[in-house]
Parts: structure tokens; C-alpha cells; sequence
């Protein structure tokens, strides 16, 4: 069945584009101004991108080594590119979807142009900046909470940024105990994967840490019979201090290898950070 599409115009120029389970918050301006018409074009290329990627579902539903070379939708292509650069078995390219979709909304835009464009796909974002435009992006320590608990800034020394977070209780699956790892990265569709990976890498055995097969939850899952994470009570200090470790080791190993730039990670109100996070803090 087709998916219902919507586009609407908000005051202040930001067009928001709802697709199935798509939601796209596009920003775009050239220096001070918004352009709200090109952001509309670019919703509506959004709905093309979602649809195409869609038709491959069950393709890239399998694990990346079962998924042919020669796929003729770029889109595709970057998913599988990007969950090869994270490098965990246990992902499949449905990890970089919506970060997949948002740079290449983020794409079309710069590359008409734009020079500030923010692309936010449901908490994964795609930044893109020329001619000495900068931007803040909130950060949210729990995914179950709305209220920001940091903001960075990204500066237009990068022209491509990729802002993207995963956790327990976000709209993906997630098989560690983390609230929230968030990573910036060149590019939303690499950040969207690596949070996902560094997320599970969180994972800590507890008795107040209850798992089930992904299967039970949702049952079109691209992950069905891995154990996933249903609820984490309290956690000991050494606990969440053993799982932020484990995270931000994993996060380590990617920023060494130039995957990714930097990474946070929450675990139960306990937060820790790497320094290239920690130097883009900024109060608000």
C-alpha cells in the first residue's frame, strides 16, 4: 500500500514532510534567508527516496555479505557501504536508512545552492555548510525525553556533518542498556549505523536488565533472532560506568580507523564523552 504523504511549511521558512514512517524536518537557507520553495522540491525527492529504498526492504533486511554488488539505487548502495565501514555482523543496511535518506535530502539542497541546510530525520541529522554559515544541533541524554541535555556546534571548517543517535526507547531496536550514544560523523548515514553499533556495544549483564528476541517485538525486525532490550532497571555505579566503557571502546576503535568523529554516551543519567564531542559543547 502506498504510503499517505504530507508536506507543510512552518512559520520561519522549515518544511516538515511526513511519509509513512518518515518524518523530515528540512531547514534550508542561503546565508540569512530561507528558502521554503527548493525545501519543498527536496520533500518531495524525500518521498522518492523513501519509496525506492522501501522497494529493496527485503534485500536490505539480510546481512550485508548476503546483498549483492551491483544494486542500481545509489541509496542502497550508501547503506550497505556504510554498515561495511561500522564493520558489525550483526547489522544490516536498514542501520543507515534514515540517515541514509537525510543526507541525500541534504545533498540535493547544498547541491543547489543552499548554504546552510539542516535535515532532521526523526533525531538523525544531516548538516551540510559554505561561505562561513555554522549551526547548533541539541542533544538529548535520554531518547525518551525531549528536553536537550547538551548542544554542540558544528563549524563550516566541515561542509558535511551527520549528527545521529540511537538508544533504548528511540525507534530502532537496540540490544545494549545505553539511554542514548549519539556520534557525529562526515555523513548521517555512517553516524546512523555507527550509533547503533556503539549502542549495543553497551550491553551489561544485570537482573535488571530484561532481553527478548526480536522477533517477539516486532515481527518484521531485520535483526529477528538476536535478544534486544526491553527495559533496564537500576543499575549500580559499576555497572554503568562498565558500560559506558564498553561503548565508548567501541566508539574509539571507529574513530581510529576515520569512521566516525566523535561519540556520547548516557547510561542511566551517567555520561561520558570522547574529546572531539567535548570541544563543541556549547551552553545554551
Amino acid at each position: 500500500m502506498p504510503y499517505q504523504k504530507a508536506i507543510n511549511i512552518l512559520q520561519g521558512g522549515a518544511v516538515i514532510a511526513e511519509c509513512g514512517p518518515m518524518r523530515l524536518v528540512i531547514n534550508a537557507s542561503v546565508g540569512k534567508v530561507p528558502q521554503p520553495d527548493i525545501g519543498v522540491r527536496a520533500a518531495e525527492e524525500s518521498f522518492r527516496y523513501l519509496e525506492g529504498v522501501a522497494r529493496l526492504r527485503g534485500l536490505l533486511g539480510k546481512r550485508f555479505s548476503e546483498i549483492p554488488e551491483d544494486m542500481d539505487n545509489p541509496l542502497a548502495v550508501k547503506m550497505v557501504r556504510s554498515v561495511l565501514a561500522i564493520g558489525n555482523e550483526d547489522l544490516t543496511p536498514l542501520a543507515a536508512v534514515a540517515g541514509t535518506i537525510g543526507d541525500a535530502v541534504a545533498d540535493f539542497l547544498f547541491n543547489r545552492g543552499m548554504t546552510k541546510v539542516v535535515v532532521d530525520n526523526g533525531g538523525d541529522v544531516a548538516v551540510r555548510l559554505k561561505g562561513g554559515e555554522a549551526v547548533t544541533v541539541g542533544i538529548r541524554s535520554n531518547i525518551d525525553n525531549h528536553d536537550l541535555s547538551q548542544v554542540i556546534s558544528l563549524e563550516p571548517a566541515i561542509s558535511s556533518w551527520g549528527v545521529a543517535t540511537s538508544g533504548l526507547g528511540g525507534r530502532s531496536l537496540t540490544r545494549g542498556v545505553a539511554s542514548a550514544a549519539t556520534v557525529i560523523a562526515s555523513s548521517a548515514s555512517i553516524a546512523d549505523a555507527a550509533a547503533t553499533a556503539i549502542a549495543n556495544a553497551s550491553y551489561v549483564e544485570d537482573d535488571h536488565v530484561i532481553q527478548r528476541p526480536a522477533k517477539e517485538i516486532d515481527p518484521n525486525t531485520d535483526i529477528p533472532e538476536f535478544p534486544v532490550t526491553v527495559k533496564v532497571g537500576p543499575l549500580s555505579e559499576e555497572k554503568k560506568t562498565m558500560a559506558i566503557s564498553m561503548a565508548l571502546e567501541r566508539a574509539a576503535d571507529l574513530i581510529r580507523k576515520e569512521v566516525i568523529l566523535g561519540a556520547f554516551v548516557d547510561v542511566k543519567g551517567k555520561v561520558a564523552m570522547t574529546d572531539f564531542f567535548q570541544e563543541r559543547l556549547v551552553e545554551f
